[in-house]
């Protein structure tokens, strides 16, 4: 017993809570009345939830997501953390949960950050790279996790640069990061929380990388990295 107490003692990340909320569902699209509900987004309403976008040969974003998310579960696990999964499946019969869901998880038990996993969608000529979005500064919503949100964000960018994956070339700034309001998952948050599209699942190069196991493990990784920074 005291050999495991000592063992837990040092692992880097012991004693803290990380929430990772893979984005979407599988099955989203088969339930069409329920992701349309409109829920509360922070002072404003929005659908539940969306099927999410897919690679041009049909691999879903739901999917991507979910697979990242298990083997960044895994790594914090491995580090020490305590990780809170905000679905427990990628299936076909199952859908949600809404975004007000997805932005309050977290809050009742203090975790110490959360971070939503996505790949993006755009039709843009050459759209490519991640990009990491934080919440803005919108009092009485975001104005507490505004500035450890921003620094989560850049800690994520780090950590995936680190792995090797380029910023995202058609987002405003060019630096991977990016500031919205426009998100319950963030709106509703009391803790530091950010969202990650890491990458765009419609470009063929990048869609090679998103549906591979390899390619997966280094979103995992540099995620990992990110987040290790940020918990210090």
């Amino acid at each position: 017993m005291l050999a495991t107490l000592v063992a837990a003692a040092v692992l880097p990340l012991a004693g803290t809570t990380v929430v990772i909320d893979p984005g979407h569902q599988l099955g989203n699209h088969n339930f069409p009345s329920s992701i349309n509900r409109l829920v509360p987004a922070g002072g404003f309403d929005k659908p539940c939830n969306t099927t999410g976008t897919a690679t041009n040969a049909g691999y879903p974003e739901a999917t991507f997501a979910w697979e990242v998310s298990v083997a960044l579960r895994d790594r914090l696990r491995s580090l020490g953390a305590r990780v809170v999964m905000t679905r427990s499946s990628n299936r076909e019969d199952r859908w949600g949960p809404c975004v007000d869901v997805r932005g309050r998880a977290g809050n009742r038990i203090d975790a110490d950050l959360k971070v939503s996993v996505h790949g993006d969608g755009s039709y843009a000529a050459g759209a490519s790279g991640f990009h990491v979005i934080a919440p803005a500064d919108r009092s009485p919503w975001t104005s507490d996790i505004y500035r450890p949100s921003l620094r989560l964000a850049g800690a994520v960018r780090t950590g995936l640069l680190g792995s090797g994956f380029p910023v995202a070339n058609y987002i405003a700034g060019g630096d991977g990061l990016d500031v919205r309001s426009d998100l319950g998952t963030l709106n509703l948050s009391d803790i530091p929380t950010v969202m990650v599209e890491l990458g765009n699942m419609r470009n063929a190069s990048e869609a090679a990388v998103m549906t591979s196991a390899r390619g997966r493990a280094r979103y995992a990784d540099g995620l990992a990295t990110g987040l290790r920074r940020f918990l210090g």
